[in-house]
């Protein structure tokens, strides 16, 4: 979106609550544009909650987000922002192709732009086989692809590369890199602590709080940990609380 300057997002002090419990304690973060932010943290520790808060349907019990200088789930924001959740969101019984061209109706793009989001996620030669067919690898691709037809300002995903091989999580963060590269805002949500060096800044969670924010090589200089999960731990020792 143009006119655009500081955070692509901004969390003010923002609580999220579920059956009586806080998900999110009044978290303070940002996300800056341009670039890939990787959010880290054990599996329920509600990052998923926090994406879902940023891309506008969750309910949120207190504080603000603000995407793309809109609040979040504003209707201006519909063009700008896509969310890939975790299970690859496709049918089927329909062709890579024909997923993407029903997908492409929905948010009014055209042919020229399915065959640049099949292209964009290296699936040309599998375009006119059914998504039900396809490995769980190719049907991420077919979710990521779903997502970038509309050539998004902010590209939310969910544990992307959860359950594939080696191969396929480096051919995706290419893809990540390649799309950040053209101007593209990703934020990536992990539990696996190695792919925090793929990212150039890292949010680190744990039991709906912000532990850290910061670059790899500023959260490693600041813990004097040897990696990122050595980082992580550190900060939620408590002998080294003082560092969080």
């Amino acid at each position: 979106m143009s006119g655009i300057t500081g955070p692509a997002v901004r969390t003010d002090r923002l609580r999220v609550e579920r059956g009586g419990s806080t998900v999110l304690h009044d978290l303070d973060l940002a996300v800056p544009s341009g670039a890939i932010t990787g959010l880290l943290g054990p599996s329920g520790c509600g990052k998923t909650t926090l994406l879902r808060a940023i891309v506008g349907v969750q309910v949120v019990a207190a504080g603000t987000v603000t995407v793309l200088g809109r609040p979040a789930g504003s209707p201006e924001l519909r063009r700008h922002v896509a969310y890939v959740t975790q299970a690859p969101s496709v049918y089927g019984d329909l062709t890579v192709l024909e997923n993407l061209r029903y997908f492409a109706r929905i948010v009014d793009v055209g042919e020229e732009d399915v065959i640049r989001a099949v292209d964009q996620v290296g699936l040309a030669d599998a375009a006119g086989r059914l998504a039900g067919r396809l490995s769980g690898g190719q049907r991420a691709r077919v979710s990521l692809a779903s997502a970038l037809l509309g050539r998004p300002d902010l590209l939310v995903l969910d544990e992307p590369t959860v359950g594939l091989d080696p191969v396929l999580r480096q051919e995706l963060w290419t893809t990540f890199h390649e799309l950040a590269d053209g101007g593209t805002t990703l934020l990536v949500s992990s539990h696996v602590m190695d792919e925090a060096a793929r990212c150039d800044g890292l949010l680190l969670m744990r039991d709906g709080r912000l532990l850290a924010a910061g670059t790899p090589p500023e959260l490693l200089g600041r813990t004097g940990a040897d990696d990122i999960e050595g980082a992580f731990l550190s900060l939620v020792t408590p002998r080294r609380e003082v560092l969080s």
